[in-house]
């Protein structure tokens, strides 16, 4: 069963903070539900996919915005 995405504003966070952010929303959150980033620091594009690679989490979607990128995040279990 896939959930509805929440959505987590990020936007004007520059690196580290979308990445520290993003991780204690995450942890909140029960395994499996789906969380979107919208951020506009232009790290995020690698700084998001690392930070899902190393913490077990699956990024599952990344979309260019106007001024920055959103990423679809399922949380690890």
């Amino acid at each position: 069963m896939i959930s509805e995405a929440e959505i987590y504003d990020l936007k004007g966070l520059n690196c580290p903070l979308p990445v520290l952010k993003a991780r204690k929303r995450l942890a909140g959150m029960a395994p499996g539900s789906l969380l979107w980033l919208e951020t506009t620091d232009p790290l995020a594009v690698i700084d998001i996919p690392a930070f899902c690679t190393e913490n077990g989490h699956r990024l599952i979607k990344t979309q260019p915005q106007s001024g920055g990128h959103r990423f679809l995040v399922e949380r690890g279990a």
